[in-house]
């Protein structure tokens, strides 16, 4: 760590930040998001078994995670 703030701050100025997901497709992808999960879910609830668990439930959790996140990005409200 011999570099200094300053040398940082000016070697992020040439790479800016550009997200994954652009503001205008959040609330799509979050809407996917939360139907997969709801499904994965539903899926895992009519048979419910440890071999169904890291293939459905895990998943479903995870994308009802980042469905929400990204809904309330998308309408203005950060968690």
């Amino acid at each position: 760590m011999d570099s200094s703030l300053h040398e940082v701050w000016q070697a992020a100025a040439g790479s800016p930040f550009v997200p994954t997901v652009g503001k205008d497709n959040q609330f799509l992808v979050g809407f996917v998001l939360l139907l997969l999960g709801l499904g994965l879910g539903g899926a895992f609830t009519l048979n419910r078994s440890i071999v169904n668990l890291p293939v459905l439930a895990v998943p479903a959790s995870a994308a009802l995670a980042f469905g929400v996140v990204y809904m309330f990005c998308a309408v203005g409200v950060y968690v």
